[in-house]
């Protein structure tokens, strides 16, 4: 396996990601935007999920497909950032078509930020205009870290973020991952220097530190975050993509198969205070010739992308005014 040009999900043929942040709240929101509707579904393996729209990404419901996809932090206020997706893709008159009139579909998944130090006493919810601000700024290149969804994330010892990465297989079929880590478990061993998804990584892409030597599990009564917070603000939200045409349950099995990515990246993960939810898409520009065989190729792929996005995320992740946690960076 190698990356695509970009290392990001955006080097999956159709899809382009933007990001919109405040500082001063310590939380923002991201959006996946196809250049032409996809084909998406969805798993939830975590205890505690934000959601907006997923019922209609079953396999067995009729809508087709979704015009973008919206991670974002900010708990049950974040899913807000959806309508303002939904507005901006009404006025340029996307959607799907219902006789005369237009509907876009925009499913979301929030994360739990609120008590990261940011400040919060807004008197209007602000999410639905970073919602808008996102997709304005969806391109094919994207910053990571501290942006977007991933702005206030934290996990058990460091900050959390937004991370990205994908592969170019054998036969040419690209799959990427999008995530925003804001789990109740540890992306490091003990030390904080060795990521748990260092098996997967390519080319340094987090620091070329490889495996901990001596790994062990952590108490995570020591957690920081539980000290600093509360047991209740976690969750890992994330987006895998492939070009690949692929029917909605192929998607939904794609995002099944992706939450092993979050098990092998964070320990523990899918947590009871846990929402991991991971949707999948498909853009449809590359034909499978033995669907069979790569079909799970995909599915394997889509989980090493998510486990080297974790970790990239937290990778990326720089220190700001205020924060209640050490980056991955300091050390």
């Amino acid at each position: 396996m190698k990356p695509g040009p970009r290392n990001l999900i955006t080097d999956v043929a159709g899809l382009c990601v933007g990001n919109a942040r405040d500082d001063a709240l310590k939380s923002g929101t991201t959006v996946l935007l196809g250049e032409a509707p996809f084909t998406c579904s969805y798993a939830v393996m975590g205890g505690a999920p934000g959601t907006r729209e997923t019922d209609l990404l079953a396999p067995d419901k009729s809508a087709p497909s979704v015009d973008a996809l919206v991670l974002s932090g900010g708990s049950a206020f974040g899913l807000a950032a959806a309508q303002g997706v939904m507005d901006a893709l009404a006025e340029q008159g996307r959607g799907f078509a219902v006789g005369p009139a237009r509907v876009p579909l925009v499913p979301a998944a929030i994360l739990f930020d609120l008590l990261n130090g940011g400040d919060k006493g807004w008197a209007e919810n602000p999410y639905p205009a970073l919602g808008r601000a996102a997709l304005d700024a969806a391109t094919l290149d994207f910053a990571l870290g501290t942006q977007g969804a991933g702005t206030g994330a934290t996990t058990a010892m460091l900050k959390g973020g937004l991370g990205s990465a994908s592969v170019v297989l054998e036969g040419g079929i690209t799959v990427g991952a999008l995530v925003a880590a804001n789990p109740v478990g540890c992306v490091t061993t003990p030390g904080e220097r060795h990521f748990w998804a260092s098996a997967f990584e390519i080319d340094g892409e987090f620091g070329g530190l490889g495996p901990d030597p001596a790994p062990a599990q952590r108490d995570l009564r020591q957690s920081r975050k539980l000290a600093a917070m509360a047991a209740q603000g976690n969750t890992t939200i994330a987006i895998v993509a492939t070009d690949a045409r692929l029917s909605k349950a192929q998607c939904q099995r794609m995002a099944t198969a992706a939450h092993d990515g979050i098990g092998r990246a964070i320990v523990p993960a899918h947590t009871p205070m846990d929402g991991d939810l991971v949707f999948a898409g498909a853009t449809g520009h590359v034909e499978m010739g033995a669907p069979d065989w790569q079909i799970q190729e995909i599915c394997h792929a889509a989980a090493t992308c998510l486990s080297r996005a974790i970790a990239r995320g937290i990778y990326h992740a720089r220190p700001a005014s205020g924060d209640l946690m050490p980056c991955w960076s300091d050390g």
